[in-house]
């Protein structure tokens, strides 16, 4: 028998979800004939796997040591370790609480894997996390700590990570709500001389991971809306000041390329003449699109601390370079 003490990291989350994580490699269909069967129990008694977990809770697994080493599978965050990596995490740490980390992404970084050979930044925090001391591979075999909104490769700025289940649903909440404000800044062709507030309707080909927007709905197309304001202008490069309403796939480098304002640099809805211009004046190869800033709405219990605050990132170097070269 073995005996699962619930931590605050992982509280909060169904029991078989908390199952699915510790034991990677059995069937769910067996998780639940466990629990039918009591081989499972939560605090002593039979559970269903629909219960929600709270700190100090009992998991009892009456399984064999040979059943319990099949079913884990992996029982480490494997290659996420190295000092390197987590040096150049630290580095990039805007905020940090017990629940949540804000990290300034730099341009190129995954926001999380898309192949399995891949290092993005839910690894730079794992050899974070690993490196301070806070997540033991026994603590990875039950929680995975997770990024909460993601940015696109070659966009930079505010990437919200989840520390625990408390964090990652706190932050999941305000971000389906909306009332999380997203701010981000962009250097953009052409003059934008007023603040704007536009809509329209955006669909996404899946298999060419491409959006197309338009004015009025079409097919599967869902609403976007996003307000622009001007912050800087010089030599047909404006500084934009973008808030969005939707947060849909590629919506606001869709969105400005859609209304003639296409971002400096961005190789897939951007302006080819202007992205070489730029490549050959400074170097420019991605979008020069930052997740400038988060404000957050009135939060309760656990994370009430943020009710309220504004996290920015400071803007990339490239954009001054740009804006003073024109």
């Amino acid at each position: 028998m073995q005996e699962l003490t619930v931590t605050s990291r992982e509280a909060g989350q169904r029991l078989d979800k908390y199952l699915a994580r510790y034991l990677s490699e059995a069937p769910k269909s067996f998780l639940y004939k466990m629990m039918r069967k009591k081989n499972i129990t939560l605090n002593g008694k039979k559970c269903e796997g629909s219960e929600k977990l709270a700190a100090g809770d009992a998991v009892r697994l009456y399984f064999s040591e040979e059943t319990l080493e099949k079913f884990r599978g992996k029982t480490g965050a494997g290659k996420a370790g190295g000092r390197r990596l987590a040096e150049r995490f630290a580095g990039g740490i805007i905020y940090e609480d017990s629940h949540i980390i804000l990290f300034n992404k730099p341009a190129g970084l995954l926001s999380q894997k898309a192949a399995p050979e891949d290092v993005s930044a839910v690894e730079w925090a794992l050899a974070y996390l690993q490196d301070k001391g806070e997540l033991s591979d026994e603590d990875y075999q039950r929680f995975h700590p997770s990024v909460c909104n993601r940015l696109d490769r070659n966009t930079s700025g505010l990437l919200l990570i989840g520390k625990t289940m408390a964090g990652l649903q706190a932050m999941s909440a305000v971000l389906k709500d909306r009332s999380l404000h997203k701010d981000y800044l962009c250097l953009t062709a052409g003059q934008v001389k007023e603040p704007c507030h536009v809509k329209g309707y955006l669909s996404k080909n899946e298999k060419t991971n491409q959006v197309r927007v338009t004015a009025e709905p079409e097919g599967d197309a869902r609403p976007i809306e996003t307000w622009y304001t001007p912050e800087a202008y010089a030599g047909g490069v404006t500084k934009l000041r973008v808030r969005l309403v939707t947060g849909r796939s590629h919506q606001i480098r869709a969105h400005l390329a859609y209304l003639g304002h296409p971002i400096i640099g961005d190789g897939k809805y951007g302006d080819s003449r202007v992205n070489e211009i730029w490549r050959r004046r400074l170097g420019v190869r991605h979008q020069l699109l930052h997740a400038w800033k988060l404000t957050f709405p009135q939060m309760e219990g656990e994370l009430a601390a943020l009710s309220g605050r504004e996290f920015t990132a400071p803007e990339p170097e490239i954009f001054a370079k740009v804006m003073g070269r024109v």
